[in-house]
């Protein structure tokens, strides 16, 4: 009879310490408080009442002061008041943490659901091995890890090698290309009760992660946007926060635009992130904002921008966190003036949409 069998789920043993399960824990909070350790602490203190987080011979003080000794957060004296700070160590703590839950399932996956056309062979072999997909070099496959497959699948006396048992190294493609990741801080991305600008921040330090240790030769320019734009470094990602702003995409991109004219990369392309129209724009020193609807002078504005940044090479992949059917519209034609590429996607499928795009790019521009 053809049915399912159920069990009692029981969880893998947790061979961690105390202080790796609570320090995974911590450097979460961290995110959600935007860098705020009394904050992240408070919450542990909480959340250690509710479900025992701490164990009958190491306590949440324990763990501070092993925070302090190994170096992942420091004090810091302002007057007569003294707290603490998290250090550089932890910061880059955070971002690696950041690219092993974004990046890490994708290395894993198999050929996933967004399938790249543009093939071609890299520059030098990785440790990295997938299994052959049509289009692919013969001098990319891995004969030793091949035979070992078909060895294992049909043995010595019925040996044969299909393309089923072909596996392939991966390359390293050494074109450098520039990215610049806009990030919308306007007040929408913490309204309704959907935390946005937290994702969209994990995303930013995965992405800074992978930039920096994989592909050195890469820049990577983060810039946040709200009534204004400005530039922000790698190390300012933890603490970022959605302040009381409209959403002034102009800004951002021209922002974006300046920063990639000082890349002599000749690749270059700007991510955007965001979940709503542009509302405000500055002519004069003066802002002009519409929060209700569609302001054509604005869209006009921008439109024109995207535009502009076709022009000189430069395509911008939006990926909106919304559904309205509005705010959809806006971004289908503000994507075919540019002539870039949008993604409509929920929080949860953010980072593995930018990732798998950022590989994308970096194997089209060699060709």
């Amino acid at each position: 009879m053809i049915g399912f069998r159920f069990s009692e789920y029981v969880p893998p043993d947790d061979n961690r310490s105390d202080f790796e399960r609570l320090l995974d824990l911590f450097q979460q909070l961290l995110v959600y408080t935007n860098g705020d350790i009394t904050e992240a602490l408070s919450w542990m203190n909480e959340m250690d009442r509710e479900h025992g987080l701490s164990s009958p011979d190491y306590g949440l003080g324990n763990f501070v002061e092993d925070l302090k000794e190994q170096g992942y957060i420091e004090t810091k004296e302002d007057g007569d008041d003294i707290g603490f700070v998290i250090t550089a160590k932890t910061e880059r703590m955070i971002r690696q943490k950041s690219l092993e839950e974004i990046f890490g399932k994708l290395k894993k996956g198999g050929r996933g659901n967004h399938r790249t056309h543009f093939t071609g062979q890299g520059d030098e072999v990785t440790s990295d091995r997938r299994p052959f997909e049509f289009g692919d070099s013969l001098d990319q496959i891995s004969m030793t890890d091949s035979l070992k497959n078909a060895q294992i699948e049909y043995g010595i006396q019925n040996f044969k090698l299909t393309e089923r048992e072909l596996e392939v190294q991966e390359r390293e493609y050494m074109t450098q290309t520039s990215t610049v990741l806009m990030i919308d801080i306007s007040h929408s991305m913490i309204l309704y009760g959907e935390d946005r600008i937290t994702p969209a921040k994990k995303v930013a330090m995965a992405l800074a992660e992978l930039i920096t240790t994989r592909y050195p030769k890469d820049t990577l320019d983060i810039l946040v946007f709200g009534n204004d734009a400005w530039q922000i470094q790698i190390k300012d990602l933890p603490y970022l926060q959605v302040g009381p702003y409209h959403t002034n995409t102009i800004a951002g991109l021209n922002l974006a635009l300046d920063l990639l004219r000082r890349r002599r990369n000749p690749n270059k392309q700007i991510f955007m992130i965001t979940d709503g129209k542009p509302t405000c724009m500055k002519e004069g020193g003066k802002y002009y904002k519409n929060s209700f609807g569609l302001d054509q002078r604005i869209l006009n504005k921008t439109f024109n921008q995207a535009a502009r940044l076709k022009r000189l090479g430069i395509k911008v992949t939006t990926f909106m966190i919304a559904q309205d059917p509005y705010l959809k519209k806006f971004v289908r034609e503000f994507t075919e003036i540019n002539q870039g590429k949008a993604f409509y996607t929920s929080l949860r499928g953010l980072g593995e949409y930018i990732f798998e795009d950022f590989e994308r790019n970096r194997r089209k521009n060699v060709r």
